[in-house]
């Protein structure tokens, strides 16, 4: 085997590896990759949708986003520029992107800036320390999601960080109530000593949620059992800062484009100490995702809500490995 041939695969193993690394809803992980010579094929694995609150698939689709960036990010600094066709082929709805490697590139510093945050970044379930977020890093996350076609819009105003927190209140209410969407949280919330690969480890949220104000409340991991963390040592009840990531519509290809704005954000972030919560519940029921469109959106689709800041949180991450996700 040619010195060549030994390189490129080299980089399309790296690619494969920084993937499993990128963020997903609940850590389902819910992709699976293909190698045919030089190209990498990217499939929504369904069986990890999530079928009582992502019926159309949109949340599996931004978190396949994000691991597409990854791969870009991954191949850009094996030196190869990465060639992308998303969702390829209409009589296969699964596949969702091809990632070949083109022309032989240096990769800047930036790109190797975020390319060291793969596997050190982490989701965040709590409040934030009450160390600011600077503003010149927020505008900095705002240009990092432009670049990928997507808009984050930092919510300034409090007026309109509590009509964004009310609704995620309503949201979270409205599902607490409901069997099913309760009994889809906990099958992805590990128990301690889990030996399993995916989901929601019980050091990774809190047994009780820290409240922020106004309050953001966290998916209920710890439903009917008392798993979970004492509390976030260190944080305290700041809520950070609100962000929005909308896309002009709302088509499989925009949630693709969300993943890939949204991985991009979360590594400039991470690179600089920022870490990131997510607050979905609203986006999950039509009614209130519309009216967050309509008046905090200015007619953008919102397709995720986050809060940014600070935290001390040294949780370790799990991943499954890549024989279960790799052909």
């Amino acid at each position: 085997m040619s010195t060549r041939t030994e390189t490129r695969e080299q980089a399309v193993k790296s690619a494969l590896e920084a993937a499993r690394w990128a963020p997903s809803v609940h850590n389902t992980q819910p992709w699976s990759f293909a190698v045919s010579g030089e190209e990498i094929s990217l499939r929504a694995d369904v069986d990890r949708k999530l079928r009582v609150s992502d019926t159309a698939g949109r949340q599996l689709l931004i978190s396949c986003g994000a691991a597409l960036f990854t791969m870009r990010t991954a191949l850009a600094c094996e030196g190869y520029q990465p060639v992308v066709r998303v969702l390829p082929d209409p009589d296969r709805p699964s596949l969702l992107a091809t990632v070949r490697l083109g022309a032989t590139i240096e990769a800047d510093e930036h790109t190797r800036l975020l390319r060291g945050e793969i596997e050190r970044r982490r989701t965040h379930r709590a409040g934030f320390t009450n160390l600011p977020v600077p503003e010149q890093l927020v505008e900095q996350l705002v240009r990092e999601a432009s670049m990928e076609q997507a808009r984050l819009t930092p919510v300034r105003s409090p007026d309109a960080v509590r009509v964004v927190a009310a609704l995620t209140q309503a949201a979270q209410g409205v599902q607490a109530q409901d069997r099913l969407f309760s009994l889809e949280v906990i099958r992805w919330a590990r128990p301690p000593g889990s030996r399993r690969t995916d989901g929601v480890p019980a050091e990774g949220y809190p047994r009780e949620a820290v409240r922020t104000d106004p309050d953001f409340p966290q998916r209920d991991y710890a439903w009917r059992h008392d798993w979970g963390t004492e509390g976030d040592q260190g944080a305290s009840s700041t809520t950070g800062v609100v962000a929005l990531l909308t896309t002009p519509g709302d088509t499989r290809e925009e949630w693709l484009v969300t993943g890939q704005a949204l991985q991009r954000v979360l590594l400039h972030a991470a690179a600089h100490g920022v870490s990131a919560a997510f607050h979905t519940q609203a986006l999950e029921m039509p009614h209130l995702r519309e009216f967050l469109r309509e008046s905090l959106c200015s007619g953008e689709q919102p397709q995720m809500i986050m809060r940014l800041g600070i935290t001390f949180d040294g949780t370790a991450a799990i991943r499954r490995p890549l024989y279960e996700v790799a052909d």
